[in-house]
């Protein structure tokens, strides 16, 4: 659903856009093929922009394409983009084509959320990892970041919970300012309020098995280092959207991917995820 502001008119929404990707009315005339006296015009409401132009100034300032169509209907134009639900027949070549990558990244762990963090889809990597996860945060809607922090989510098993924790934190407060999201603010202010489960050991967790030496993490990113199976699991992540979205549910789409940080946790993996 687009978010309509009425009381706001287009010029001060797009100069808010600009102050926020700190660009003069100067720079963005030069992206957009105007100029600084146009771009003052449209911004104080001297002006009312084209349809065309409220696209491309919204395209310079890279902003999401719900918002864009929020701009648009204040602007007095129809929306732009379309948002269909994963489950229309249209999306079908979509959700086979995610079905197959997280199947294809198998058995390392991967999963597909939505804008405000809702599980879409998930392999069975992610499944092993979940073990243990109490009942009520599996039922639907399923969130991750309700799944990673909870105290009864994975939390109590992320050794470097504070770490991994101020390190989605601060990912959600900067999505929060990117796609201003009531939803997600609201999701934002729950997590962050959940208590921190306590660990004996919050350094260095389950003490590896005799005889063999635990590989440290890779330290070329700050890893999830979770308890699984008396061990210290030790993953990186990384996130993929969609280029170019021309529908909003794609747009706000993400694939997070999980990779084994040593050798031990790759080989964990291979052995315990069901081929």
């Amino acid at each position: 659903m687009t978010t309509v502001l009425p009381d706001t008119g287009v010029g001060p929404l797009l100069r808010d856009w600009r102050e926020q990707r700190r660009i003069s009315q100067l720079e963005l005339a030069l992206r957009a093929d105007s100029s600084a006296r146009h771009i003052s015009f449209i911004e104080t409401g001297r002006s009312r922009p084209s349809e065309e132009m409220v696209l491309r100034l919204a395209e310079q300032l890279d902003i999401p394409v719900r918002e864009r169509n929020a701009l648009l209907v204040v602007a007095g134009y129809a929306p732009r983009y379309a948002q269909t639900p994963l489950d229309d027949p249209a999306m079908a070549a979509l959700r086979e084509g995610l079905d197959r990558l997280l199947a294809a990244y198998e058995p390392y762990p991967a999963l597909v959320v939505d804008g405000v963090y809702g599980v879409v889809a998930a392999n069975r990597g992610i499944a092993l990892l979940l073990e243990g996860v109490s009942e009520k945060l599996l039922a639907p809607p399923v969130n991750a970041m309700r799944l990673t922090l909870h105290p009864d989510g994975l939390a109590p098993r992320i050794v470097n919970l504070p770490e991994w924790r101020a390190d989605l934190l601060a990912q959600m407060d900067r999505q929060i300012a990117l796609v201003r999201s009531p939803e997600l603010r609201a999701l934002y202010d729950e997590v962050a309020a959940y208590p921190v489960p306590a660990r004996a050991d919050a350094t260095n967790g389950p003490e590896p098995e005799r005889g063999r030496e635990q590989e440290r993490p890779a330290a070329f990113a700050l890893p999830m280092r979770l308890e699984h199976g008396g061990r210290v699991l030790s993953f990186v992540s990384s996130i993929a959207t969609f280029n170019t979205p021309m529908d909003v549910t794609v747009a706000e789409l993400a694939i997070e991917t999980f990779l084994p940080a040593d050798r031990e946790t790759a080989a964990y993996l291979h052995a315990h995820v069901p081929s």
